[in-house]
């Protein structure tokens, strides 16, 4: 039995997987705390009990008050806390990740690194969201060309369909009430959906900022998957919302974006996608969907990786300080530096200043 105060966080494979989970939950003007493994959102009309393992990301609006123990309780559920302005519109930062292994991060950090897999990415990201366009060979100004030209062409069917006036995409980061109707709409419903997107990303263990298409900009890969979903989900529900004459079209927005992601089971669709976009055919069939507990490895080099936790020493006599792989003692020698990944290949000098006019062939392989 462990000494250690406080209730023992659940273990990974208890954990409800990311695909599995509720898309999001906004709240402002609460106090948000915890009662065993439930996150309860107290306000004046009374408390509400959140199961913390079944939450994707809890977005906390102005006037909230989250306690200590309730921001434990989620990070242990690895579900991601989001704290934004009013009416969810800007993103201020998030919590922990869902994620043990550093697999996708790696393939992102890896694909985004070459301007010849970036585009390729780039171009099954346009793929994806247009799929009777062909994209093979097109460069990134073509891609970004016809981009512009299919989603103004989804702005004009949408007011044609809706009968809501449209005169253009309008948004002030300062001013978020400076824009018509439609506008205002769009504004929340994406941002909803940046929140959600931006949860799944990096509950997958992702980087937000390592964009394909977006860039220099710490949210750059949460624009990039956002974009694969505005056509099919925010852009019609906005205009239905204004030709419904709404009164508070913001908050409505918001409610639309997760009553369309609950029925479309928007985030498996979105883990699918991401992983997808970063993994291979033979990736996805090897990589685990469910948490598990990753230990930390070691990069060896051109030989792999190797168990974390040890020490890779050569082994030593304790009574007489004597490396076993050498017979050397400590005070015999005063520096030595590895040949290549091999445990028992060093390259030895008596005084350390002689490593700087080491002939070339000594660190043959590294």
């Amino acid at each position: 039995m462990s000494n250690v105060p406080g209730v023992r966080p659940p273990s990974l494979p208890s954990l409800v997987r990311m695909q599995d989970r509720m898309t999001f939950l906004y709240v402002e003007h609460c106090v948000v705390n915890r009662v065993d493994n439930a996150v309860t959102i107290t306000d004046s009309r009374g408390t509400v009990h959140v199961p913390a393992a079944a939450l994707s990301v809890l977005m906390l609006g102005p006037g909230s008050n989250i306690t200590y123990a309730a921001i434990c309780l989620l990070a242990e559920s690895r579900s991601t806390c989001i704290w934004v302005g009013e009416r969810g519109v800007r993103y201020y930062c998030h919590g922990a990740s869902l994620a043990q292994s550093s697999r996708l991060l790696e393939a992102q950090a890896k694909l985004v690194s070459s301007e010849r897999t970036r585009v390729k990415v780039a171009r099954r990201m346009y793929a994806m969201r247009f799929p009777n366009e062909p994209t093979d060979g097109l460069t990134m100004q073509q891609l970004l060309g016809k981009e512009g030209t299919r989603v103004r062409r989804a702005y004009e069917h949408e007011s044609e369909r809706t009968g809501v006036p449209w005169s253009g995409r309008s948004y002030k980061v300062m001013d978020f009430d400076d824009a018509d109707d439609v506008n205002r709409a769009l504004s929340a419903a994406n941002t909803a959906l940046y929140g959600v997107v931006h949860a799944v990303i990096v509950a997958l263990g992702c980087a937000p900022g390592l964009g394909f298409i977006h860039a220099r900009n710490e949210r750059s890969f949460v624009y990039d998957i956002a974009d694969l979903y505005k056509v099919d989900i925010t852009v019609p529900l906005a205009f239905d919302l204004v030709s419904q004459q709404v009164e508070d079209v913001a908050s409505a927005a918001r409610r639309a974006v997760r009553d369309r992601m609950k029925d479309g089971k928007f985030l498996q669709r979105c883990v699918r996608d991401v992983r997808s976009l970063l993994l291979t055919d033979d990736e996805l069939a090897a990589e685990p969907l469910d948490a598990q507990d990753i230990t930390a490895q070691l990069w060896a080099g051109a030989s792999g990786y190797r168990d974390g936790g040890r020490n890779y020493a050569p082994e030593r006599s304790i009574e007489e300080g004597l490396d076993k792989t050498r017979g050397y003692t400590d005070t015999d020698i005063s520096a030595r530096i590895p040949v290549n990944d091999t445990d028992d290949s060093y390259a030895w000098y008596e005084n350390p200043d002689d490593m700087m006019s080491a002939p070339d062939d000594c660190c043959e392989g590294r």
